[in-house]
């Protein structure tokens, strides 16, 4: 029998690299190099562990790559659409995108970080991308707190449904809509605005382009943050970003 490791590199070429001459083998000399394969394998675990992490990498790798061109191409779409609401500076020389949902708990978690960033750093700009992904009433939610710029109360109302406690439907967003001092009869008509429904599209075209599958994700330049990282996360990417010189795209 041929020894394992100069046996399990026959096999592989054979049967990965030569496909065609593969065909070639007999049933017994087929399950002799299967036999010494498994046999490898049970012998060896960490192969398949380090084949697996290093395929991860190269995945990650790839999808970062692809992530970093559509944030090129897609800079303006993401850091500077007419549709953004804004908070902190406008004119700040970073910018912090967050994509959010008015149901999402961990959104609620981070947003005294996001206020303490805004607050902290008044050369901040914060973009806020509705995205509202978790049900009927976090789309209702979107669509009123958007509806809500012909009042000229979004910051107002955003910072109120975020401050609530509980699940947020079609009756809970009325009450602090009314709580936040906005016509509800002009805010429902409002909401049925094409241009309403336009901004959620596009966001939810941006967050899918970006890969972006859940809430909170924050978006600093070139860096793109799943989850409620925290403020010294945050504030860490920001400074990073302004030690390299400021920002490439926002």
């Amino acid at each position: 029998m041929l020894k394992p490791i100069r046996a399990l590199l026959i096999a592989l070429i054979a049967l990965f690299v030569l496909p065609a001459q593969a065909a070639e083998f007999n049933d017994a000399q087929k399950k002799e190099l299967g036999d010494i394969i498994r046999q490898y394998l049970l012998d060896n675990p960490e192969v398949v562990r380090d084949a697996m992490q290093e395929l991860e990498r190269k995945q990650q790798e790839a999808e970062d790559s692809a992530r970093t061109d559509i944030l090129k191409t897609m800079a303006a779409d993401i850091f500077r659409s007419k549709d953004d609401l804004v908070g902190g500076n406008p004119k700040g020389k970073v910018t912090m995108v967050e994509f959010f949902d008015y149901n999402c708990g961990y959104c609620k978690r981070a947003f005294p970080d996001v206020m303490k960033m805004i607050d902290a750093d008044k050369d901040l700009k914060l973009v806020m991308k509705e995205f509202p992904i978790l049900g009927p009433g976090s789309v209702y939610a979107a669509r009123a707190a958007l509806a809500s710029r012909k009042q000229g109360k979004y910051w107002e109302y955003h910072m109120a449904m975020m401050a609530h406690e509980g699940r947020i439907d079609e009756a809970v967003a009325d009450q602090i809509a009314e709580a936040s001092g906005l016509d509800v009869k002009k805010l429902k008509a409002d909401m049925e605005a094409d241009e309403v429904n336009q901004v959620i599209t596009r966001n939810m075209q941006l967050a899918d382009s970006l890969k972006i599958q859940g809430t909170p994700a924050f978006i600093i330049d070139e860096t793109v943050i799943p989850g409620a990282v925290g403020y010294e996360a945050l504030a860490a990417v920001v400074k990073q970003i302004r030690d390299n010189g400021g920002c490439k795209l926002c």
